[in-house]
């Protein structure tokens, strides 16, 4: 008799179930499935500030492109807590098998997505300044975005050095870490000036 394959699609489960499921240390959902869902809030409060800030100003192409594009990042940060979860079945087969060589070939695929959020955050973050100069309308939910924005990458961070720290690979973890750095830094730098402007 076959075995049945039943593929669970995460993304789909109401905020309990999915919330429980990232707590249990036995999952397939990690620590960039959680980054992804902090990833599509970011862009939620950011695209809702969008939305007040087109009420008081109309005919701004500027402001349909954030529009746009905030809706179609936060579709894709929801898309990618699944996403998060294939990419790391090489590991999670590597581990099974306890083959060290093949773990180690397994960390730099498991990382891609939370690459991925990393770098698209920092997309969010532009739009966002750029949603910021054209009224205050939204402030509150613009510094929410902010805020979660930098969460996500963060946290997607931690997991991208952890895997990057126990690679063999010592060029590789030099490179991960010092990229990261760079990357915080100056997203950091970005977000702080987003925040000062919705102050003024």
């Amino acid at each position: 008799m076959e075995e049945k394959l039943v593929i669970e699609i995460y993304r789909k489960k109401d905020p309990e179930e999915l919330t429980r499921l990232l707590s249990e240390p036995e999952s397939k959902l990690d620590l960039g499935s959680a980054a992804a869902l902090a990833a599509a809030d970011a862009c939620a409060m950011g695209l809702r500030a969008a939305k007040r800030t087109a009420t008081e100003v109309s005919g701004n192409e500027r402001l349909d492109y954030i529009l746009r594009n905030l809706e179609k990042l936060r579709e894709y940060m929801v898309y990618l807590i699944d996403e998060d979860v294939k990419c790391r079945s090489l590991l999670r087969r590597a581990e099974k098998k306890g083959d060290e060589r093949e773990i180690d070939a397994a960390r730099q695929p498991a990382c891609c997505i939370c690459e991925e959020i990393i770098n698209q955050m920092g997309n969010t973050l532009n739009l966002i300044s750029e949603l910021a100069d054209l009224g205050k309308q939204g402030s509150m939910y613009i510094s929410a975005a902010v805020h979660m924005s930098m969460a996500a990458m963060q946290s997607a961070m931690a997991f991208v050095l952890d895997m990057s720290a126990k690679s063999s690979d010592d060029n590789y973890v030099f490179v991960t870490r010092r990229e990261n750095e760079i990357t915080l830094e100056n997203y950091s730098a970005a977000a702080q000036a987003v925040l000062e402007k919705c102050k003024a």
